[in-house]
């Protein structure tokens, strides 16, 4: 049984954050340029996995680590996305690409927070997180299967110099 309370319960929420603010440091070092869409896409598959293991969890420190794994994938599969997001955007396009993404990822949380919170009324709080878990697994599985070009990217030669 997790155990109850306000601190706890901040503890599990700064976990994210945790992993999220360590990948930052880590990839200020560790050059994420070659492989990159094999790295975003198990980054993906990692978050799909920690998040599986946080919905099934009944132990607290499992359910902190895995919440920090999903900070800390989530963060490499962001700073990834923003980096192909620079580099492969023409630069006569790149505000509008910009203002667009801006306005998918903003509202995508509010948009994740309503319907996890409908499927969790519906199905359970843990039928809710496994499956969402599942089904990120699943779409990274088949975008990866689907998109040679996303599955294979590397960034290696359009950052040289940089």
């Amino acid at each position: 049984m997790i155990p109850e309370g306000p601190f706890l319960a901040a503890v599990l929420n700064a976990s994210i954050s945790l992993g999220s603010i360590l990948t930052m440091f880590i990839t200020t070092y560790i050059p994420i340029n070659k492989k990159t869409g094999k790295k975003m896409l198990i980054s993906v598959f990692v978050f799909g996995l920690s998040i599986i293991a946080f919905g099934l969890s009944s132990i607290y420190w499992v359910s902190v680590l895995a919440l920090f794994v999903s900070g800390a994938a989530d963060g490499i599969s962001m700073v990834i996305r923003q980096t192909i997001l620079q580099i492969k955007t023409p630069d006569e396009m790149r505000g509008r690409v910009s203002s667009v993404n801006s306005m998918f990822v903003g509202s995508s949380n509010e948009l994740g927070a309503f319907e996890s919170g409908l499927a969790a009324k519906i199905a359970g709080p843990v039928t809710a997180v496994v499956f969402g878990g599942i089904m990120t697994i699943i779409t990274t599985i088949v975008s990866g299967a689907l998109n040679p070009t996303l599955r294979n990217l590397d960034l290696s030669k359009e950052t040289k110099g940089n």
